[in-house]
């Protein structure tokens, strides 16, 4: 193939090399879907119907709730049509779309976890100002500028990687559509455009990170000065599912990009990309309804008055 235009589809990594062990995926991906769609759909109801939860906090929650649903409808459908269906077929342009929509959501999700980071810090270090500091425009704006960053981050690369001649071949090595599988295909010998757009991304995430161990540190910080034990266990309670859930992102998508090659596997980097596209997306509704009270009981009656009324 010369360029990319020769190329009419992709050929995405199978989940399985049997029939059998085919539909078990898709029935493992069918059930971690549906957990996903039910566990991040009662967030977003109950946050969205209960008015006591209008705060800033689970206003975050909710958008951060609607980007873990992005992910999960982004790249498992595709991957269960094609288990299926005995295929392994994406078109260039479907292909392109699914890129631009997981990094779009998944960019998106590390910004809003950024903002509750100083959700969190104003909280704790700064309560007295934490209305004015978070009022609900303040909150929009920041969500506002978290799904715009995403998105532009999405159209750089999306635009920068497809922009590329691609040669060597058109089969990729996972399961759904990512940058550093696509540019493994490119015959460009351009390093500055391969590079460009990432070390972009690299210092906006640097950057990011370096305000949420600075802000972490100024919470710790103000948790040890409580004077009681009680309190001093309360404030740190709410950072704890926060916390929890930036490492599980962070640390999984750090590694599944940046592990040693020596350790690098087909099998590896499928099980990494799974967990930190499909998994999570999972787990993190349900870091945050099983440590939060509040959560769980506006969660418990928007259950019940469903069934109520059936």
């Amino acid at each position: 193939m010369s360029n990319s235009s020769s190329i009419s589809h992709f050929l995405l990594l199978a989940l399985a090399d049997t029939w059998q062990l085919q539909l078990l995926h898709v029935c493992l991906f069918l059930g971690i879907s549906l957990a996903a769609l039910l566990a991040n759909g009662l967030i977003i109801s109950a946050v969205a119907c209960g008015h006591h939860l209008h705060t800033p906090m689970f206003f975050f929650l909710l958008n951060l709730a609607l980007t873990d649903l992005g992910c999960i409808c982004t790249t498992v459908p595709k991957a269960m049509h094609n288990s299926l269906w005995d295929t392994s077929n994406i078109s260039y342009s479907g292909c392109a779309a699914q890129l631009f929509f997981f990094l779009f959501f998944i960019a998106t999700e590390y910004f809003l976890l950024t903002v509750m980071c100083y959700d969190r810090y104003v909280s704790i270090c700064k309560p007295l100002h934490y209305g004015t500091l978070l009022g609900s425009r303040a909150c929009a704006h920041m969500a506002a500028a978290a799904w715009a960053s995403g998105f532009l981050n999405a159209l750089l690369h999306t635009a920068n990687t497809f922009s590329m001649p691609l040669c060597h071949s058109n089969v990729l090595g996972q399961f759904f559509c990512e940058i550093p599988h696509i540019l493994k295909l490119s015959c460009s010998h351009s390093n500055l455009r391969k590079c460009g757009a990432s070390a972009f991304t690299t210092s906006l995430a640097l950057g990011c990170f370096v305000f949420i161990v600075f802000s972490y540190v100024q919470i710790f910080r103000a948790v040890l000065r409580i004077p009681s034990e009680q309190g001093r266990h309360k404030a740190f309670s709410t950072c704890l599912t926060h916390l929890a859930v930036l490492s599980l992102f962070i640390s999984t998508g750090t590694f599944s990009h940046l592990k040693p090659p020596s350790i690098s596997s087909p099998s590896l980097d499928l099980t990494l990309s799974v967990l930190y596209s499909v998994v999570l997306p999972v787990l993190n509704p349900l870091i945050y309804s099983l440590r939060n009270q509040e959560l769980k009981v506006a969660m418990w009656r928007l259950i019940t008055a469903q069934f109520r009324k059936h």
